[in-house]
Parts: structure tokens; sequence; C-alpha cells
């Protein structure tokens, strides 16, 4: 398992396209581009990326843009425990041979 950060939506699409990653944690608020808007973008051009919307910011409005954006799942940081998170990426993931 690797992991990436990017610092802005410009970086975070040649990230994309550079590591072609499994899963995406996105957030919605991000400099020079929201998250939503940037994870309509990667589903377009890859719908097979699980995107999970991590964020402080819980409306209704986001929700239902997240699902319009077709993010995978979406997740409010002050509602949602790590273990939750961590076994639901345990779940989705493609499980990895021991070697």
């Amino acid at each position: 398992v690797e992991f990436h950060g990017a610092g802005d939506g410009e970086e975070a699409l040649q990230e994309v396209e550079t590591y072609h990653p499994n899963l995406i944690f996105m957030d919605i608020r991000l400099p020079g581009e929201s998250g939503l808007e940037l994870t309509r973008k990667i589903k377009t051009s890859h719908p097979d990326i699980l995107i999970i919307i991590l964020t402080s910011y819980d409306l209704p409005e986001y929700r239902e843009a997240a699902a319009r954006y077709r993010a995978d799942y979406f997740f409010s940081k002050g509602s949602s425990k790590a273990a939750n998170i961590f076994k639901l990426v345990e779940s989705i993931l493609p499980s990895r041979g021991h070697e």
C-alpha cells in the first residue's frame, strides 16, 4: 500500500495519472478546486477508482453532490471513527497475497 498526498486539485489529477490509485480520500475544501468537482473529474476518466469523501462539512447538499458526482462513500470527520474507516477500506480493497 502506498500513500500519496496532493496539495491542490491540479496536483491530485497528476498523481492519479501517475500512480493509478485504487482508493482516494478526498476532502471537500481543497486549494484551487472543490473536492466534489475533483471527484467528478476523476470518476469521469477513472470510474474504477474508489473515492471516499472525508470532510468536516457534513451538509445535506454536500452529500447530495458527492452522490451525484459518484463518490463511493461520504464520511464526516466529526462523527466517523478511524476504526470504522479502516474496516471499510479493508473490506473494499482487493486483498493482497502475502509473499
